[in-house]
């Protein structure tokens, strides 16, 4: 940190994300955006001359110079932990994208080395950060739901596979398919809302019906790799949770279904309950809390705000860097679980039954 307190900050990735990150460290008081990094010349370009930082086509550069306090790592997941493991040993705090890699092996590796380097590292889950999750929060947290014991949750597309033939469908690079990329927000903001339950045990089970035919893609072709069609395009997810609760996740990219897209969480408690129904990416999803027992049963619509998203992750990530009594805290051991719980389902999948995890969210006896 500068001697007058500035964040000095930088960007690796140009995209939709890293413009999200750009924009909110920007903005940010107390933070200079100095310097972005990624492959694509017109885009540097561009960005260059919007917030006047000095740009690189390497991560490595950028990293390298070594004066920077926080990065922000938006770029596809197979280079989660190369560069996060990179700017945190050089000294600076990391904000990354979701998921917090391709597995949880390589989560372990950036959450080690966010530890040994004493540094800042968290991941970025938006969703939970909408109004309306955080509307449903607030119903649980004001004693309206209860004790919450069993959700449903979904994020469902008709055609919506980001880009056939690109890293997005080859396994190596992505780690998955839509469970990775969208069953993990799906997960994260589940979890959230149920107060963060141990989950004891995953049965899952994905398809891959329409992607290996080259049906359901969706946007063009970026990264591309030629890759054939590896991974799922349907996902389904039954947790048990510590205490007697369950979970059911759905999450595709391309279904038979009605359009459009639609994302969102049922959620049953002892006192009440919340659903939540988000379509076609609307700021602010169809919300109804549910109270009351027999005669005085209520279903209250509730109007949220649309929530602030990439900038409260942005700011709070921010505020956890100035304070360094909590860094300890925030090592990314949040987005490490939910990476052991989607490399659980995988195990699931492939080997066709339930498995359990122990205390840490490991596999119990292995998957096999």
């Amino acid at each position: 940190m500068s001697d007058n307190g500035v964040i000095r900050a930088g960007v690796v990735g140009l995209g939709w994300a890293g413009q999200q990150h750009m924009a909110a460290l920007h903005a940010a008081e107390g933070v200079e955006l100095v310097a972005v990094a990624g492959k694509e010349a017109d885009a540097r370009a561009t960005l260059a001359e919007q917030y006047g930082v000095a740009t690189y086509e390497d991560w490595e550069e950028l990293v390298a110079r070594g004066d920077l306090d926080v990065v922000s790592v938006a770029v596809p997941t197979y280079l989660h932990a190369p560069i996060s493991i990179g700017a945190l040993r050089a000294g600076a705090h990391v904000l990354c994208e979701k998921p917090i890699a391709r597995t949880a092996a390589e989560g372990q590796a950036m959450v080690e080395a966010a530890r040994e380097a004493g540094r800042v590292l968290e991941i970025t889950f938006n969703h939970r950060r909408r109004g309306d999750i955080e509307a449903v929060r607030a119903a649980v947290d004001d004693g309206t739901i209860g004790r919450p014991y069993h959700a449903r949750a979904m994020w469902l597309r008709r055609a919506g596979i980001p880009a056939l033939g690109s890293w997005f469908t080859n396994a190596e690079m992505a780690g998955g398919g839509p469970l990775v990329d969208l069953g993990v927000h799906v997960l994260d903001w589940t979890l959230h809302l149920m107060d963060e339950p141990r989950v004891t045990t995953v049965s899952a089970v994905t398809h891959a019906e329409l992607g290996p035919r080259g049906l359901g893609g969706s946007g063009d072709v970026k990264h591309g790799t030629g890759s054939a069609y590896e991974v799922e395009d349907l996902a389904t997810v039954l947790l048990r949770l510590e205490g007697g609760g369950s979970v059911v996740l759905e999450t595709s990219w391309a279904t038979h279904r009605a359009t459009p897209d639609e994302f969102g969480i049922t959620l049953y408690g002892t006192e009440g309950g919340a659903d939540l129904s988000v379509v076609d990416y609307a700021p602010a999803g169809e919300l109804t809390i549910f109270s009351g027992h027999g005669s005085e049963q209520l279903d209250t619509p509730v109007t949220a705000e649309a929530g602030r998203g990439h900038v409260a992750v942005v700011d709070t990530f921010l505020e956890h860097v100035r304070d360094p009594h909590t860094w300890a805290e925030h090592d990314g051991t949040v987005g490490l679980s939910r990476a052991k719980i989607v490399d659980a389902a995988y195990a699931s999948a492939a080997a066709g039954r339930e498995v359990s995890l122990d205390e840490n969210l490991d596999i119990v006896g292995g998957a096999a």
